[in-house]
């Protein structure tokens, strides 16, 4: 955990501090067409059989939360979750079904960067029609511009018109336009990965500055779990229209990482059941192995002073010698962290049929990660008894996932530091024996 982060959130009590934004029981649906009646003949027959020609959709259900004067509020979630629809309720670009949305100082929302740019008109004239949209008279886009053009650094560019500006340069001066913007709320969807490298070290400089502003409030939208981290002081975690979660940033963080994580174990079980459906057995298995998976007994996130225990349940009825291999994946870093060996004696199976075995591994040598477990079964090979044949492996929903999140761990390495301790020493030290 970053030490400035921690103290920042420690000292920042929003309890005490008045509400700017309160959501309260907001409801959200859309009508889908399913059909399109060609007259009014059609519609009429559709009218009289019953059939609407549309589905209700519903986006968000019963939504609550409060933002306090100065917080620096993240909101999550998978795609389709219902994002993007809150901020435009927020924004009051939709209209809530039920419930209600109270906004107590001025808000400057900024859904889509670039959203209201005219490609004919000079980028000067843009940040004073983008102004306008806002809500801004020109007096007050007057005392903004200077600030803006500086930090979106295209002084030399503002009376050239947008359509001859890179897509970098365009995103550079939206982005100015909205932080810049003199609002009490800003609300922010997905606009923290913009521009080039440099720039993006000028936009951490200006949210690790506003946030310790205590009459400016941000809501941010985004995916990236290290901006939460980095910048929020509490965060909410939106699930199929619903609040899932909601309090502490590494809570809500720690609650998306495990979300995305099963969705995309979801996708690749179902991805490749498909492929294996010709086959009458899950991916990996076959008659001679028909059950090989790997299941938690552990929960699936642990630190690193825990032990993660599994089991692994198997059928194999085929006589002779034979062995579980285990293999753990690193998932973000990539690799292969971990592998038992196709033929280690302490992994040889006693018993034949079908049959459950445990093992545990002790999580303190790891840094902050997504791991998965990978269990093969093997025999030995007829002519080469030192290697072995794969029988089965166990994939998609047969594998087994777990987190690793520890705040004295890091996200960079896979082994933290604590694992490995270096002492300097000197040329003839090193050639002793």
């Amino acid at each position: 955990m970053n030490k400035v982060n921690a103290e920042d959130t420690s000292s920042f009590n929003y309890e005490n501090r008045p509400v700017v934004l309160d959501v309260d029981h907001v409801e959200k649906s859309f009508r889908l067409p399913t059909e399109q009646a060609s007259g009014l003949k059609q519609a009429f027959i559709n009218w009289t059989r019953g059939i609407k020609g549309y589905r209700i959709q519903t986006v968000l259900k019963d939504i609550t939360f409060q933002v306090h004067q100065g917080e620096f509020f993240g909101i999550v979630g998978r795609n389709g979750g219902g994002k993007s629809t809150l901020l435009k309720i927020i924004s009051q670009i939709y209209t809530p079904n039920q419930g209600s949305v109270t906004v107590n100082g001025k808000l400057v929302p900024f859904i889509e960067l670039g959203v209201g740019f005219n490609p004919e008109l000079t980028g000067r004239e843009n940040v004073y029609l983008n102004g306008a949209l806002l809500g801004f008279t020109p007096e007050e886009v007057d005392a903004m511009y200077d600030d803006i053009v500086e930090f979106a650094e295209l002084e030399d560019f503002m009376d050239q018109k947008l359509k001859n500006y890179s897509s970098g340069m365009q995103v550079r001066l939206a982005f100015s336009v909205a932080i810049k913007a003199q609002g009490d709320i800003l609300v922010l969807d997905e606009v923290l990965a913009v521009g080039d490298e440099a720039f993006q070290r000028k936009c951490d400089d200006f949210f690790t500055n506003i946030r310790k502003d205590p009459t400016k409030t941000v809501i941010l939208v985004t995916h990236d779990m290290g901006a939460v981290k980095r910048y929020c002081t509490r965060a909410m975690l939106i699930q199929d229209g619903e609040v899932k979660v909601i309090g502490d940033r590494e809570t809500v963080a720690e609650q998306y990482t495990l979300l995305n994580l099963e969705a995309e174990r979801k996708e690749e079980a179902s991805r490749n059941k498909r492929i294996a459906a010709a086959e009458g057995y899950p991916n990996g298995l076959s008659a001679r192995c028909p059950v090989l998976r790997t299941f938690a007994v552990s929960k699936p996130m642990l630190t690193s002073d825990e032990t993660f225990k599994f089991g692994v349940e198997y059928q194999y009825d085929e006589p002779g010698e034979f062995y579980l291999a285990i293999a753990l994946h690193d998932i973000r870093r990539g690799g292969i962290t971990f592998d038992t060996g196709a033929k280690n004696p302490d992994f040889r199976m006693a018993k034949h049929g079908h049959q459950k075995v445990y093992f545990e591994i002790p999580m303190h040598l790891f840094n902050n990660g997504e791991f998965r477990l990978f269990t093969s079964l093997r025999t030995p090979m007829a002519s080469d008894p030192a290697n072995t044949d794969m029988v089965a492996v166990a994939l998609d929903d047969n594998a087994c996932t777990f987190v690793v999140r520890d705040a004295q761990n890091t996200d960079y390495a896979l082994i933290n530091n604590r694992s490995l301790a270096i002492t300097p020493i000197t040329e003839e030290e090193a050639k002793q024996e």
